[in-house]
C-alpha cells in the first residue's frame, strides 16, 4: 500500500502545482462491417454486423515541461436492448514526467499479456464473434484504476514496468464518483485489485513480457480460493516472418463447496496461444494461430476438458481500408466434449 499512497501523492502534486497550457484536440476511429458464418452441431448461424469506434483525444504541456494526454472512446453498446447506443467506454488521463507516467483510467489500461503473443492479421480465433466462450484472464481495465509506468529509457534491455491499482472495483465512474459499496459477507472479487506488467526487448526482433493480477479482501468464511491470474509471452520478428507464443493461468474464485458443486467447479484454466504470420507484400499478410484453453476441475475424478480454436487469416490493406477473411475451427466449445463448430468471417475495416 505504500507504493499506492506514493503514486497518489505524486499525481496530486502534479495536479496542484502545475498549470496546463491550451491543448490539442483530435478524433480518430474505425468503421467495420462483417459477415459471420457459424456452422456445426445442429445450428447454422449467419450474421451481418457493422460497428464503429470513435476515439477523442487531447494533449498538452504543463508550465514545468510535463506533458498530459486525455482519451475517451465511444463504442456501440453490446446490450441488445439498448439497440447499439454509443457509450463512454474507455477513458484515461495521464501525465508524463521525467520520473515516469502517472494516470487515471476508467475501463481502460489493461496490463494482462495473455494475448500479447498473437500474430493474427485480423484477430485472435477467440476474439471475433466466435462461439468458444473462452475463460480469459482477469484484467485491471475491468475497473477504475490508477497506474504508474516507468520511463521508456530508464532500465537496460528495453525493460519497462507498470503497476495498476483499483479500489472499489467500479466498472465505470464519472467525476466525484463515490465508489462501490463492498459487503464483506458476499463472495465477490474483493474490495481492490493490483496488476503488474514487465516487458523487455533484449535483442533486435525479440520482445518478452509477463503480467500478474491479484485481488484483496475477497476472502470470506465461504471462500476457499481467491481469484488471481498471470501470463507470459514472447514474440520474434525477422524479415517478413513473425512468431508469437503465450501462456496464461487463471484461478477463479471458489466459494464454499458441496458434494454436488465440486464435480463442476473449475480449479484453474491453463491457456496456450501459438501463432505465425507472413507479410507477402506491403499490402498482403497471412497468419495462422492456435489457442487451447483447458479447464482443470477441483475434483480429480472429473475429466479435464481442453477447448481448441485454430484460425487461418488473410488481410489485404489499401490505404485506410483493410479486407480480411478468416476461417476458424472450434473444438469442445464452452469446455464441452464433442461440441464443435466452424466459422468463416469476412470483414472490411475503414480507419480514419
Amino acid at each position: 500500500m505504500k507504493i499506492i499512497k506514493t503514486l497518489i501523492v505524486m499525481l496530486s502534486s502534479v495536479s496542484l502545482f502545475a498549470s496546463a497550457n491550451a491543448g490539442e484536440l483530435g478524433v480518430s476511429g474505425t468503421a467495420k462491417a462483417t459477415y459471420n458464418i457459424l456452422s456445426g452441431q445442429t445450428n447454422v448461424s449467419k450474421g451481418i454486423g457493422i460497428t464503429n469506434e470513435l476515439n477523442f483525444t487531447a494533449s498538452g504541456e504543463l508550465d514545468n515541461g510535463y506533458t498530459w494526454s486525455y482519451s475517451m472512446e465511444l463504442d456501440p453498446d453490446a446490450v441488445a436492448a439498448d439497440n447499439g447506443a454509443a457509450q463512454n467506454d474507455d477513458t484515461k488521463l495521464t501525465v508524463s514526467t521525467p520520473y515516469g507516467t502517472f494516470g487515471v483510467f476508467v475501463s481502460e489500461g489493461g496490463l494482462d499479456v495473455e494475448d500479447a503473443g498473437s500474430q493474427s492479421v485480423y484477430a485472435r480465433p477467440t476474439d471475433m464473434g466466435d462461439p468458444s466462450a473462452t475463460s480469459d484472464n482477469y484484467t485491471i481495465d475491468s475497473y477504475n484504476n490508477i497506474q504508474y509506468h516507468t520511463p521508456a529509457d530508464m532500465l537496460p534491455f528495453g525493460v519497462t514496468a507498470k503497476i495498476a491499482y483499483a479500489t472499489g472495483l467500479d466498472a465505470y465512474g464519472s467525476g466525484n464518483n463515490a465508489g462501490a459499496v463492498i459487503t464483506d459477507a458476499d463472495e465477490g472479487m474483493g474490495d481492490s485489485a493490483t496488476e503488474y506488467q514487465v516487458k523487455a526487448a533484449p535483442i533486435d526482433g525479440l520482445t518478452v513480457g509477463a503480467s500478474y493480477i491479484e485481488f484483496s479482501g475477497s476472502g470470506t468464511a465461504n471462500t476457499v480460493q481467491d481469484p488471481e491470474s498471470g501470463a507470459y509471452y514472447a514474440t520474434y520478428a525477422t524479415g517478413p516472418f513473425s512468431i508469437g507464443y503465450s501462456k496464461a493461468y487463471k484461478a477463479p474464485i471458489v466459494g464454499n463447496l458441496t458434494a454436488a458443486s465440486t464435480v463442476e467447479t473449475v480449479d484453474y484454466y491453463d491457456q496456450t496461444n501459438m501463432s505465425v504470420a507472413y507479410a507477402a507484400s506491403d499490402n498482403l499478410s497471412v497468419s495462422y494461430e492456435k489457442e487451447t484453453s483447458e479447464a482443470n476441475y477441483v475434483l480429480n475424478t472429473t475429466a479435464d476438458v481442453e477447448q481448441e480454436s485454430t484460425s487461418v487469416q488473410i488481410a489485404y490493406t489499401m490505404g485506410g481500408a483493410t479486407l480480411a477473411v478468416a476461417h476458424s475451427s472450434h473444438d469442445n466449445v464452452g469446455y464441452t466434449d464433442a461440441a464443435n463448430q466452424d466459422q468463416t468471417l469476412f470483414a472490411i475495416t475503414m480507419a480514419f
